[in-house]
Protein backbone atom coordinates (compact mmCIF):
# COMPACT_ATOMS: atom_id res chain seq x y z
CA UNK A 1 0.00 0.00 0.00
CA UNK A 2 3.09 2.59 0.16
CA UNK A 3 1.74 3.13 -3.62
CA UNK A 4 -1.69 4.30 -2.52
CA UNK A 5 -0.76 8.24 -2.37
CA UNK A 6 0.23 9.10 -5.73
CA UNK A 7 -2.62 6.25 -6.86
CA UNK A 8 -5.58 8.64 -4.81
CA UNK A 9 -3.65 11.69 -6.45
CA UNK A 10 -4.28 9.76 -9.84
CA UNK A 11 -7.80 8.97 -9.14
CA UNK A 12 -8.31 12.25 -7.90
CA UNK A 13 -7.04 13.60 -11.16
CA UNK A 14 -9.11 11.77 -13.30
CA UNK A 15 -12.47 13.07 -11.35
CA UNK A 16 -11.29 16.57 -11.00
CA UNK A 17 -13.56 17.42 -13.68
CA UNK A 18 -16.62 15.69 -12.11
CA UNK A 19 -19.44 17.39 -9.95
CA UNK A 20 -20.66 16.08 -7.00
CA UNK A 21 -18.90 13.65 -4.12
CA UNK A 22 -17.48 10.31 -6.18
CA UNK A 23 -19.63 7.47 -5.81
CA UNK A 24 -17.50 4.30 -4.06
CA UNK A 25 -18.39 2.29 -7.18
CA UNK A 26 -16.62 5.27 -9.67
CA UNK A 27 -13.75 5.11 -7.19
CA UNK A 28 -13.17 1.23 -7.00
CA UNK A 29 -13.28 1.33 -11.06
CA UNK A 30 -10.67 3.81 -11.05
CA UNK A 31 -8.79 2.16 -8.30
CA UNK A 32 -8.20 -0.84 -10.23
CA UNK A 33 -7.66 0.99 -13.56
CA UNK A 34 -4.89 2.85 -12.14
CA UNK A 35 -3.46 0.21 -9.90
CA UNK A 36 -2.99 -2.06 -12.95
CA UNK A 37 -4.11 -5.40 -11.45
CA UNK A 38 -1.78 -4.99 -8.97
CA UNK A 39 -3.73 -4.66 -5.84
CA UNK A 40 -5.75 -7.58 -4.42
CA UNK A 41 -9.14 -7.13 -3.52
CA UNK A 42 -8.35 -6.39 0.30
CA UNK A 43 -6.19 -3.50 -0.80
CA UNK A 44 -8.51 -2.22 -3.56
CA UNK A 45 -10.90 -2.24 -0.45
CA UNK A 46 -8.80 -0.51 1.56
CA UNK A 47 -7.71 1.73 -1.38
CA UNK A 48 -11.27 2.61 -2.46
CA UNK A 49 -12.26 3.52 1.50
CA UNK A 50 -9.07 5.95 1.52
CA UNK A 51 -10.05 7.37 -1.78
CA UNK A 52 -13.24 8.38 -0.75
CA UNK A 53 -12.18 9.60 2.66
CA UNK A 54 -9.93 11.86 0.70
CA UNK A 55 -11.59 12.48 -2.03
CA UNK A 56 -15.58 13.24 -0.89
CA UNK A 57 -14.83 12.43 2.84
CA UNK A 58 -12.56 14.04 5.79
CA UNK A 59 -9.56 12.43 3.97
CA UNK A 60 -6.97 11.52 6.96
CA UNK A 61 -9.18 13.26 10.00
CA UNK A 62 -12.51 10.48 8.94
CA UNK A 63 -11.19 7.65 10.99
CA UNK A 64 -11.07 10.02 13.94
CA UNK A 65 -14.36 11.35 13.41
CA UNK A 66 -15.91 7.63 13.25
CA UNK A 67 -14.04 6.82 17.11
CA UNK A 68 -16.89 6.35 19.38
CA UNK A 69 -17.17 9.35 21.46
CA UNK A 70 -15.65 12.01 20.08
CA UNK A 71 -16.89 15.58 20.03
CA UNK A 72 -14.53 17.42 18.61
CA UNK A 73 -11.46 17.00 16.04
CA UNK A 74 -9.00 19.72 15.73
CA UNK A 75 -6.33 20.90 13.19
CA UNK A 76 -3.29 23.33 14.31
CA UNK A 77 -1.23 23.27 11.18
CA UNK A 78 -0.19 19.78 9.49
CA UNK A 79 1.25 18.38 12.57
CA UNK A 80 -0.95 18.79 14.99
CA UNK A 81 -4.24 16.99 15.19
CA UNK A 82 -6.45 16.85 18.23
CA UNK A 83 -9.47 14.90 19.41
CA UNK A 84 -11.57 15.31 22.48
CA UNK A 85 -13.23 12.17 23.65
CA UNK A 86 -15.29 13.58 26.47
CA UNK A 87 -12.57 13.26 28.85
CA UNK A 88 -10.12 16.70 27.87
CA UNK A 89 -8.34 16.99 24.21
CA UNK A 90 -5.72 14.05 23.27
CA UNK A 91 -3.08 14.63 20.26
CA UNK A 92 -3.32 11.93 17.85
CA UNK A 93 -0.51 10.54 15.79
CA UNK A 94 -2.25 11.55 11.99
CA UNK A 95 -0.27 14.09 10.08
CA UNK A 96 -0.80 15.75 6.91
CA UNK A 97 1.42 16.10 4.36
CA UNK A 98 1.80 19.73 4.30
CA UNK A 99 0.03 22.52 4.90
CA UNK A 100 -1.33 22.74 1.83
CA UNK A 101 -2.83 19.32 2.07
CA UNK A 102 -5.00 20.79 5.32
CA UNK A 103 -5.96 23.72 3.14
CA UNK A 104 -7.27 21.72 -0.19
CA UNK A 105 -9.48 19.68 2.19
CA UNK A 106 -10.41 23.07 4.12
CA UNK A 107 -11.47 24.61 1.16
CA UNK A 108 -13.43 21.35 0.11
CA UNK A 109 -15.40 20.90 2.58
CA UNK A 110 -16.41 24.14 2.86
CA UNK A 111 -17.13 24.06 -0.74
CA UNK A 112 -19.85 20.86 -0.09
CA UNK A 113 -21.76 23.19 2.33
CA UNK A 114 -22.03 25.93 -0.16
CA UNK A 115 -19.46 28.05 1.22
CA UNK A 116 -15.97 30.17 -0.32
CA UNK A 117 -12.99 29.75 1.63
CA UNK A 118 -9.62 31.34 -0.17
CA UNK A 119 -7.65 34.52 0.00
CA UNK A 120 -10.53 36.70 0.26
CA UNK A 121 -12.90 34.73 2.64
CA UNK A 122 -10.16 33.69 4.93
CA UNK A 123 -12.36 32.06 7.23
CA UNK A 124 -15.61 30.19 7.53
CA UNK A 125 -18.06 28.52 10.14
CA UNK A 126 -20.82 26.01 8.46
CA UNK A 127 -22.70 23.10 8.66
CA UNK A 128 -21.32 20.48 6.88
CA UNK A 129 -24.19 18.50 5.21
CA UNK A 130 -24.17 15.39 7.41
CA UNK A 131 -24.62 17.88 10.31
CA UNK A 132 -20.92 17.94 11.13
CA UNK A 133 -19.72 21.64 12.19
CA UNK A 134 -16.74 23.09 10.28
CA UNK A 135 -14.86 26.42 11.95
CA UNK A 136 -11.94 27.06 9.26
CA UNK A 137 -9.10 29.35 9.14
CA UNK A 138 -6.46 30.01 6.65
CA UNK A 139 -3.09 32.10 6.85
CA UNK A 140 -2.02 34.74 7.31
CA UNK A 141 -5.47 35.20 9.67
CA UNK A 142 -3.92 31.97 11.12
CA UNK A 143 -0.10 31.91 12.30
CA UNK A 144 0.16 28.59 12.55
CA UNK A 145 -0.68 27.32 9.49
CA UNK A 146 -4.82 26.19 8.03
CA UNK A 147 -6.75 25.48 11.40
CA UNK A 148 -10.11 23.13 11.27
CA UNK A 149 -12.40 22.51 14.43
CA UNK A 150 -15.20 20.10 13.47
CA UNK A 151 -17.87 19.72 16.07
CA UNK A 152 -19.59 16.34 15.76
CA UNK A 153 -22.98 16.02 15.93
CA UNK A 154 -23.89 12.66 17.57
CA UNK A 155 -27.40 11.39 16.92
CA UNK A 156 -28.45 10.21 20.25
CA UNK A 157 -31.75 10.34 21.85
CA UNK A 158 -30.85 10.16 25.11
CA UNK A 159 -33.75 10.80 27.46
CA UNK A 160 -33.85 11.88 31.38
CA UNK A 161 -33.93 8.29 32.43
CA UNK A 162 -31.13 7.53 30.69
CA UNK A 163 -29.47 10.88 32.18
CA UNK A 164 -30.51 9.89 35.47
CA UNK A 165 -28.67 6.40 35.11
CA UNK A 166 -25.60 8.41 33.67
CA UNK A 167 -24.96 9.59 36.51
CA UNK A 168 -25.79 13.32 35.11
CA UNK A 169 -28.88 14.49 36.99
CA UNK A 170 -27.11 13.98 40.56
CA UNK A 171 -28.71 14.33 43.99
CA UNK A 172 -32.63 13.55 42.86
CA UNK A 173 -32.25 16.87 40.35
CA UNK A 174 -34.56 14.78 37.85
CA UNK A 175 -38.45 15.33 39.12
CA UNK A 176 -37.47 19.05 39.59
CA UNK A 177 -36.66 19.11 35.63
CA UNK A 178 -39.53 17.03 35.33
CA UNK A 179 -41.91 19.45 37.03
CA UNK A 180 -39.93 22.88 35.19
CA UNK A 181 -41.14 20.89 32.26
CA UNK A 182 -44.31 20.07 33.25
CA UNK A 183 -45.35 23.78 35.12
CA UNK A 184 -44.66 24.99 31.70
CA UNK A 185 -41.93 27.81 32.93
CA UNK A 186 -39.25 29.64 30.72
CA UNK A 187 -35.93 28.38 31.18
CA UNK A 188 -32.36 28.74 29.96
CA UNK A 189 -29.87 26.06 30.36
CA UNK A 190 -26.02 27.36 30.79
CA UNK A 191 -22.52 25.97 31.23
CA UNK A 192 -19.77 25.98 29.30
CA UNK A 193 -18.25 24.64 25.86
CA UNK A 194 -18.87 20.99 26.11
CA UNK A 195 -20.82 20.81 29.59
CA UNK A 196 -23.97 18.70 27.07
CA UNK A 197 -26.40 21.69 27.17
CA UNK A 198 -27.67 20.70 23.88
CA UNK A 199 -28.13 16.68 25.18
CA UNK A 200 -30.21 17.91 28.25
CA UNK A 201 -32.36 20.49 26.44
CA UNK A 202 -33.48 17.54 23.93
CA UNK A 203 -34.20 15.19 26.69
CA UNK A 204 -36.35 18.18 28.75
CA UNK A 205 -38.16 18.69 25.71
CA UNK A 206 -39.07 15.32 25.07
CA UNK A 207 -40.62 15.15 28.50
CA UNK A 208 -43.24 18.03 26.95
CA UNK A 209 -46.81 16.79 26.36
CA UNK A 210 -47.36 14.82 23.15
CA UNK A 211 -50.10 17.53 22.15
CA UNK A 212 -47.88 20.53 22.07
CA UNK A 213 -46.48 22.07 18.85
CA UNK A 214 -42.70 22.56 19.61
CA UNK A 215 -40.54 25.11 17.21
CA UNK A 216 -37.02 25.04 16.71
CA UNK A 217 -34.89 27.64 16.01
CA UNK A 218 -31.32 26.26 15.99
CA UNK A 219 -27.53 27.17 13.62
CA UNK A 220 -27.58 23.84 12.94
CA UNK A 221 -29.80 20.32 13.59
CA UNK A 222 -28.55 19.19 17.02
CA UNK A 223 -31.45 19.88 19.09
CA UNK A 224 -33.17 16.07 18.63
CA UNK A 225 -36.02 15.61 21.70
CA UNK A 226 -38.16 12.43 21.65
CA UNK A 227 -41.71 14.15 20.90
CA UNK A 228 -44.46 13.41 18.53
CA UNK A 229 -44.37 16.97 16.73
CA UNK A 230 -41.46 18.70 16.40
CA UNK A 231 -40.87 21.96 13.54
CA UNK A 232 -37.45 22.93 12.97
CA UNK A 233 -36.18 26.15 11.33
CA UNK A 234 -32.42 26.63 10.70
CA UNK A 235 -29.91 29.71 9.38
CA UNK A 236 -28.60 30.23 6.33
CA UNK A 237 -25.22 31.94 6.31
CA UNK A 238 -24.67 34.64 3.43
CA UNK A 239 -23.99 33.43 -0.14
CA UNK A 240 -20.87 34.41 -2.10
CA UNK A 241 -22.20 37.67 -2.85
CA UNK A 242 -23.45 38.52 0.49
CA UNK A 243 -26.95 38.07 0.41
CA UNK A 244 -29.42 35.08 1.18
CA UNK A 245 -28.84 35.12 4.85
CA UNK A 246 -31.41 33.70 7.17
CA UNK A 247 -30.34 34.93 11.20
CA UNK A 248 -31.41 33.13 14.36
CA UNK A 249 -33.53 36.86 14.86
CA UNK A 250 -35.91 35.93 11.72
CA UNK A 251 -36.14 32.51 13.16
CA UNK A 252 -37.95 33.53 16.43
CA UNK A 253 -39.79 35.98 14.26
CA UNK A 254 -40.98 33.42 12.01
CA UNK A 255 -41.60 30.70 14.73
CA UNK A 256 -44.12 32.70 16.52
CA UNK A 257 -46.44 33.05 13.88
CA UNK A 258 -46.45 28.89 13.30
CA UNK A 259 -48.41 28.57 16.44
CA UNK A 260 -45.90 27.28 18.67
CA UNK A 261 -46.90 26.20 22.41
CA UNK A 262 -42.90 25.82 23.01
CA UNK A 263 -40.67 28.54 21.03
CA UNK A 264 -37.18 27.05 22.16
CA UNK A 265 -33.73 28.78 20.39
CA UNK A 266 -30.75 26.34 20.10
CA UNK A 267 -28.41 28.38 21.35
CA UNK A 268 -28.90 31.59 22.33
CA UNK A 269 -25.90 34.41 21.25
CA UNK A 270 -26.63 37.12 19.59
CA UNK A 271 -29.98 40.06 18.88
CA UNK A 272 -32.12 36.82 18.89
CA UNK A 273 -32.11 37.06 22.90
CA UNK A 274 -34.58 40.30 22.21
CA UNK A 275 -37.12 38.30 20.49
CA UNK A 276 -37.08 35.55 22.55
CA UNK A 277 -37.27 37.98 25.69
CA UNK A 278 -40.15 39.49 24.33
CA UNK A 279 -42.23 36.31 23.29
CA UNK A 280 -41.91 34.79 26.47
CA UNK A 281 -42.94 38.13 27.96
CA UNK A 282 -46.39 37.81 25.98
CA UNK A 283 -47.96 35.00 26.11
CA UNK A 284 -45.39 32.59 25.00
CA UNK A 285 -44.97 30.23 27.93
CA UNK A 286 -42.70 27.09 28.63
CA UNK A 287 -39.84 28.55 26.03
CA UNK A 288 -36.39 27.81 26.83
CA UNK A 289 -32.58 27.58 25.20
CA UNK A 290 -29.18 27.17 25.87
CA UNK A 291 -26.65 29.96 27.02
CA UNK A 292 -23.10 29.53 27.17
CA UNK A 293 -21.81 31.03 30.62
CA UNK A 294 -19.20 30.01 33.27
CA UNK A 295 -21.32 30.58 36.41
CA UNK A 296 -25.22 30.72 36.50
CA UNK A 297 -24.81 33.53 38.44
CA UNK A 298 -23.31 35.51 35.30
CA UNK A 299 -26.94 34.83 33.45
CA UNK A 300 -27.60 38.65 34.12
CA UNK A 301 -24.83 39.87 33.11
CA UNK A 302 -24.62 37.80 29.88
CA UNK A 303 -28.23 39.04 28.84
CA UNK A 304 -27.41 42.33 29.37
CA UNK A 305 -24.33 42.26 27.26
CA UNK A 306 -26.46 40.66 24.08
CA UNK A 307 -29.26 42.92 24.80
CA UNK A 308 -27.23 46.02 24.65
CA UNK A 309 -25.70 45.01 21.72
CA UNK A 310 -28.80 44.88 19.99
CA UNK A 311 -30.14 47.79 20.92
CA UNK A 312 -32.30 47.78 24.26
CA UNK A 313 -31.05 49.81 27.34
CA UNK A 314 -29.84 48.06 30.59
CA UNK A 315 -32.89 48.21 32.71
CA UNK A 316 -34.94 47.45 29.31
CA UNK A 317 -32.94 44.17 29.19
CA UNK A 318 -33.70 43.11 32.88
CA UNK A 319 -36.66 44.23 33.20
CA UNK A 320 -37.56 41.65 30.23
CA UNK A 321 -35.25 39.08 31.81
CA UNK A 322 -37.76 39.19 34.82
CA UNK A 323 -41.21 39.26 33.80
CA UNK A 324 -39.87 36.15 31.07
CA UNK A 325 -37.55 33.99 32.51
CA UNK A 326 -37.83 32.07 36.04
CA UNK A 327 -35.38 28.61 36.18
CA UNK A 328 -31.65 28.66 35.14
CA UNK A 329 -30.28 24.87 34.96
CA UNK A 330 -27.07 25.09 34.97
CA UNK A 331 -24.72 22.27 33.73
CA UNK A 332 -20.73 21.77 34.71
CA UNK A 333 -18.18 19.46 33.05
CA UNK A 334 -15.43 17.36 36.16
CA UNK A 335 -13.61 14.21 36.31
CA UNK A 336 -17.13 12.78 36.81
CA UNK A 337 -18.27 13.36 33.65
CA UNK A 338 -21.24 16.21 32.58
CA UNK A 339 -23.71 16.95 34.95
CA UNK A 340 -26.18 19.18 35.81
CA UNK A 341 -24.53 21.12 38.90
CA UNK A 342 -27.08 24.14 40.18
CA UNK A 343 -31.15 24.94 39.59
CA UNK A 344 -30.85 29.11 40.01
CA UNK A 345 -33.89 31.45 40.43
CA UNK A 346 -34.42 34.15 38.53
CA UNK A 347 -34.95 37.14 41.06
CA UNK A 348 -35.41 41.15 40.91
CA UNK A 349 -33.19 42.89 43.16
CA UNK A 350 -34.44 46.78 42.20
CA UNK A 351 -34.07 47.28 38.76
CA UNK A 352 -31.78 44.19 37.85
CA UNK A 353 -32.35 40.89 38.40
CA UNK A 354 -29.83 37.85 39.65
CA UNK A 355 -29.91 34.44 39.99
CA UNK A 356 -29.90 32.93 43.25
CA UNK A 357 -29.01 29.24 43.92
CA UNK A 358 -32.60 26.89 44.49
CA UNK A 359 -30.43 24.03 44.29
CA UNK A 360 -27.21 22.72 44.29
CA UNK A 361 -25.61 19.36 43.41
CA UNK A 362 -22.76 19.57 46.07
CA UNK A 363 -25.60 20.57 48.80
CA UNK A 364 -24.51 23.96 49.40
CA UNK A 365 -26.05 27.20 50.39
CA UNK A 366 -29.50 27.66 48.71
CA UNK A 367 -31.16 31.05 49.73
CA UNK A 368 -33.69 30.88 46.69
CA UNK A 369 -34.96 27.62 47.84
CA UNK A 370 -38.57 28.76 48.93
CA UNK A 371 -38.91 30.69 45.49
CA UNK A 372 -37.52 27.23 43.70
CA UNK A 373 -40.23 25.44 45.93
CA UNK A 374 -43.29 27.79 45.12
CA UNK A 375 -42.31 27.32 41.36
CA UNK A 376 -42.14 23.96 41.05
CA UNK A 377 -44.22 22.31 43.83
CA UNK A 378 -41.01 20.95 45.07
CA UNK A 379 -41.18 18.90 48.63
Amino acid sequence: MRELPPLVDRVRARLAADAGAPSQAAVATLVREEAGGLLGDGDVLHAVREAVDELSGAGVLEPLLRLPGVTDVLVNGPAEVWVDRGGGLERTPVRFADDEAVRRLAVRLAASAGRRLDDAAPWVDVGLPDGTRLHAVLPPVSGSGTCLSLRVLRRVRLSLDDLDAAGALPGGVAPLLRALVARRLAFLVTGGTGTGKTTLLSALLGCAPPAERLLLCEDAAELDPVHPHVVRLLTRPPNVEAAGSVTLRDLVRQALRMRPDRLVVGEVRGAEVVDLLAALNTGHDGGCGTLHVNRAADLPARLEALGVAAGLDRLAVHSQAAAALAVVVHLRRGPAGRRVDELGVVRRVGELVEVVPGWRADGGAVPGRPELVRLLGAP
